[in-house]
């Protein structure tokens, strides 16, 4: 309240209780005027200021009607909306003039307030500060930067109403937009969304505050941004605006080091000299430096009540002036509010006329009034940062905003083009073949590192621009969330904000994804097991195995029976044979014909009977086909190794117990059996039982440290890792012993991402140059490189096999060769015992010949040769009687022919050589041992002349000898005598 006399003018001023600095600026403004004997030559102005409750408009109208009994020029007010619609109702009745500061609780952005309509000719309230203009600065702001969703955040202070106008036209513009009260505990807020949020609301959640306008006061949104950067709600991909008429140098300075991303500010400025020296002195009055020079840190804390309190100030005294020198002054009044016949001030429309049509240059700029009774004179400027990662990034002035031109400057919110030039990337790796892999690492240089994944990552580096520098992880692992709620691992590195990309065989996973980012996948993931092949056993009689046991003895069988049947056959009706045949139908060589044609080795014995014939075709028939299975099926067994009880999937591998299998500790394939064994929801039995063996004594037995050692354990011993299938696949496909194969789950579940930090700006455009990459095929033809088609390793036998066209090796063919070496053994087994059987046999023989029997038999036989049929061997040779029986040693040197069919004689041919030296021994022992006469020389003729029908020699198997007489037989009429080297001598 300003209360003023001619000569002493008194001020009154009502303040709400909370504008201290209020009445600080205004005391100093008064002290300005008094000294200024320019504006006031004689008067002097006193002051007296009373604070209200700004929600209480009793109290504050109290006070105004307290004033008017004094005496009053003019009501002056820095207070809020609703007192002042109090007050405004009461300088209206009494005609007093009114100049209206609206100020906003805690600091919050101005709302427009509910007052009394404008037309109205009997309003005495002028607006100081200019009309809410922050829906129409906002609304252009977020169509320059085209945003169609975002979020607003406001305080609890901050009255919604005044956004309501925004709302509406938002919403016909079809843009999508939340609303959201902080709270004044921030951090239970958080806290509580944290509890109360699943998994996938989170991460939308998180999507939603990339984009988001702050209606709140500095100090609010400083403690909002560094909660929700803090707790990694957001990241450098999103972007904010803040929109307060009330934000100090100090307050940007705050603000844009304790954010990241991108951040804008709106803000009221003031328009300043270009002459420093003119920043102070306004037409006749010299401002106090301390509040007009922008260096000066009193100046740099002033509100904007503090400037429009002191302009008002300067405006009512340039008032008094005037109306001073016109000698217009009117009596002050001095009026009552409590009687209801009260009179309202005569001079209080002169006095509106006056401060209407004055105007003075101020702190706030120029300060005039309108028509209807407001400021029209307000800038805005909007402040802003680019994306970075460097909080301490700088600000700069983007665009300003007026009510007469509008946004004046350009505003794009740029997103990352193909155009990565310059940007330095950090990326933080595990080492996990193939996808990472050092391929050189020489002392005193940098690792050089090659994989599937570093192969993804040259593409995007080629084709964006990029740069980047690699380091593995400290702890070599990919990261899980701790007790404390930190992370370690690779993803720790990436929430520290020590890196910002990360890359490996890195899954994606809800959890992960809830503290980082992550591309599209660039490869499917499913989780495998790596096992060791079973080794292949010799079996020394894999000849045997196209045929079931009992299929052979069938067979065995089968040779027996029709050998019988041939037998039987030829004995009811014998086959007539030609003289001289060698062959006989002996159950022996019957049997011995069926075995050989069964292995197609043919036989001696004519069958010449249709029955015989019969049974002989069917049984060669029978053996074509039996031989032409066993082949085909042999060669099959010879090339394909069976394995019986083998793991073929993930359900085999859980139903068993004696195979140990396990994991990586704390990594993404072990959370995932977990939580699938865990889950009463999606409780999977076949995860439930593999999670009992994984996690047998709390883990550590049947779980590693890293991938390598799970594989290291494979290879040594009996175990099953559980791991990526695809890294598996690639350990199988390059061991050396090809002793590896996979199993696993054929649908993935998850992919393979590049990790950033959550809201990164390089999130979308990987993911879209990713998305360019597998649509031309140029994925497919990496993953060829690491993951060829043509592997000499199968990865999916459970047993060591030959490859196509290669060549069989000794244990094919190990039973075939112990049949033969047994068969020889065997043989030489017989032999031996043959050997031993006719030598003890000979030595019980007699030496001695019947020679009365064999004396009839030779007769018989002679007779017989008379036969003109009878053919003779030219192949013969002469020995006499006495010689035979002294040949014993010899005997051995003989060849036995066959049995001649139907007797008891042995056909025996002699080398002559040999049997000429026998004679003449045996003939010299005759002359001393027996008196038998002369005996003729064979070679010149003689009475034994006669040979056997097959060109041999008959020997009979009398074993005792008798002493007949010697009598000559007739001699046939042969021409043998001139043959020197044959005969036959019985």
């Amino acid at each position: 309240m300003l209360h003023a006399e001619l000569k002493h003018v008194k001020t009154r001023a009502i303040f709400d209780e909370s504008a201290r600095k209020d009445d600080e600026v205004f005391r100093m403004a008064v002290a300005d005027l008094n000294l200024n004997n320019e504006i006031l030559e004689t008067e002097k102005i006193t002051i007296s200021v009373e604070f209200v409750d700004g929600n209480n408009p009793f109290q504050a109208v109290q006070e105004a009607c307290e004033l008017m009994n004094r005496g009053i020029l003019a009501l002056v007010s820095s207070i809020g909306c609703m007192s002042a619609g109090s007050l405004q109702s009461l300088a209206d009745a009494m005609h007093i003039p009114h100049l209206f500061i609206q100020r906003a609780p805690a600091g919050t952005p101005r709302s427009s307030c509910t007052l009394a309509s404008r037309s109205r000719q009997d309003d005495y309230t002028l607006f100081v500060r200019p009309p809410v203009y922050l829906n129409d600065v906002i609304l252009q702001v977020v169509g320059e930067y085209s945003w169609q969703k975002f979020i607003i955040f406001y305080d609890q202070d901050y009255d919604i109403r005044g956004i309501q106008d925004f709302l509406d036209k938002t919403s016909q513009q079809g843009m999508d937009v939340s609303l959201q009260k902080v709270e004044s505990n921030i951090n239970m807020m958080i806290t509580s969304m944290f509890r109360t949020m699943r998994v996938e609301e989170l991460h939308r959640y998180r999507d939603t505050l990339r984009r988001a306008v702050l209606f709140m006061s500095p100090a609010t949104a400083k403690a909002f941004i560094t909660e929700v950067v803090e707790t990694n709600l957001v990241a450098f991909d999103c972007h904010w605006i803040i929109i307060n008429e009330e934000i100090s140098d100090q307050d940007v300075q705050d603000l844009v080091i304790k954010s990241i991303g991108r951040l804008t500010l709106i803000r009221q400025t003031f328009p300043l000299p270009q002459n420093t020296s003119q920043r102070c002195v306004k037409h006749n009055h010299r401002i106090n430096t301390s509040l007009c020079d922008p260096k000066d840190p009193k100046a740099q804390t002033l509100e904007i009540t503090n400037r429009y309190i002191y302009d008002t100030v300067l405006l009512l005294a340039n008032t008094f002036h005037r109306k001073l020198e016109d000698r217009k002054w009117h009596s002050m009044a001095s009026l009552t509010c409590i009687r209801k016949n009260s009179k309202p001030w005569q001079g209080g429309r002169p006095m509106l006329d006056n401060v209407k049509k004055s105007g003075v240059s101020g702190l706030t700029g120029f300060l005039e009034f309108t028509d209807n009774g407001t400021n029209p004179n307000i800038y805005f400027e909007i402040l802003g940062t680019n994306y970075g990662e460097d909080r301490g990034r700088g600000v700069s002035r983007l665009a300003t905003w007026d009510p007469v031109h509008g946004l004046n400057g350009t505003l794009t919110d740029r997103k990352l083009e193909n155009n990565m030039r310059g940007v330095v990337l950090r990326v933080v790796t595990i080492l996990e073949e193939p996808f990472v892999m050092v391929s050189e690492n020489v002392l005193g240089k940098p690792k050089k590192y090659q994989g599937y994944s570093i192969d993804v990552l040259d593409a995007l580096s080629n084709y964006l621009g990029f740069k980047y520098e690699i380091y593995i992880a400290p702890d070599h692992k990919y990261g899980s969330q701790q007790a404390d709620g930190f992370w370690n691992g690779l993803i720790g590195e990436l929430v520290a904000k020590r890196a910002d990309v990360g890359l490996s065989a890195l899954t994606i996973t809800p959890e992960r994804e809830s503290v980082v980012d992550f591309t599209t996948r660039y490869m499917d993931y499913s989780v495998g097991v790596l096992l060791r092949k079973a080794e292949r056993t010799v079996d020394m009689f894999a000849c045997l195995a196209p045929f079931d046991l009992s299929l052979w003895a069938c067979i065995a069988g089968t040779v027996l029976l029709v050998g019988i049947l041939v037998y039987l056959l030829n004995w009811l009706n014998p086959p007539r044979l030609p003289m001289g045949s060698v062959s006989s139908t002996t159950l022996y060589n019957s049997m011995w014909f069926v075995y050989g044609s069964f292995v197609q080795q043919g036989g001696e014995v004519p069958y010449t009977t249709l029955a015989t014939r019969m049974m002989m075709g069917v049984w060669w028939l029978f053996a074509l086909i039996v031989i032409s299975s066993y082949t085909a099926n042999l060669a099959a067994f010879l090339t394909i190794t069976r394995i019986e009880n083998s793991i073929q999937s993930l359900q085999d591998l859980s139903k068993q117990t004696e195979l140990p299998y396990g994991t990586v500790l704390d990594s993404a394939v072990y959370e995932q059996v977990r939580s699938k064994a865990m889950n009463p929801f999606e409780r999977d039995p076949m995860y439930s039982q593999m999670w009992r063996m994984i996690n047998r004594t709390g883990g550590p037995d049947n779980n590693v440290e890293e991938s390598k050692e799970g594989i290291r354990k494979v290879k040594s011993g009996r175990f099953a890792f559980v791991w990526d299938a695809a890294v598996l696949e690639y350990v199988a496909i390059n061991d050396e012993d090809c002793s590896f194969y996979t199993v696993g789950n054929n649908a993935p579940d998850r992919g393979y991402g590049i990790a950033m930090q959550h809201g990164s700006p390089y999130r979308d455009i990987f993911s879209q140059r990713i998305l360019e990459l597998q649509q031309n095929g140029d994925m497919d033809i990496l993953k060829l490189k690491w993951w060829p088609r043509d592997s000499p390793c199968d990865l999916y036998s459970a047993v060591h096999t030959k490859h196509r066209g290669g060549a069989l090796d000794i244990h094919s063919f190990a039973g075939v060769f112990c049949v033969l070496a047994a068969g020889v053994l065997l043989s030489c087994l017989i032999a031996m015992v043959e050997t031993w059987w006719t030598r003890r046999k000979g030595s019980r023989d007699d030496k001695e010949i019947d020679l009365e029997h064999l004396h009839r038999r030779v007769n018989s036989l002679c007779t017989e040769d008379d036969s003109p049929h009878k053919q003779f061997s030219t192949s013969s040779i002469d020995l006499t009687p006495l010689d035979m029986d002294s040949m014993p040693a010899t005997r051995q040197a003989l060849e036995q022919i066959s049995d001649f069919r139907n007797t008891h004689i042995t056909t025996t041919t002699f080398i002559p050589e040999q049997i000429q030296t026998l004679s003449r021994s045996l003939s010299a022992k005759a002359q001393q041992g027996f008196a038998f006469g002369p005996v003729p020389d064979h070679r010149t003729g003689g009475p034994f002349r006669q040979r056997a029908p097959n060109g041999g020699f008959f020997r009979s198997p009398i074993k005792t000898m008798s002493s007949i007489p010697y009598q000559p037989t007739p001699q046939p009429n042969f021409s043998y005598g001139n043959d020197p080297d044959r005969g036959t001598s019985i």
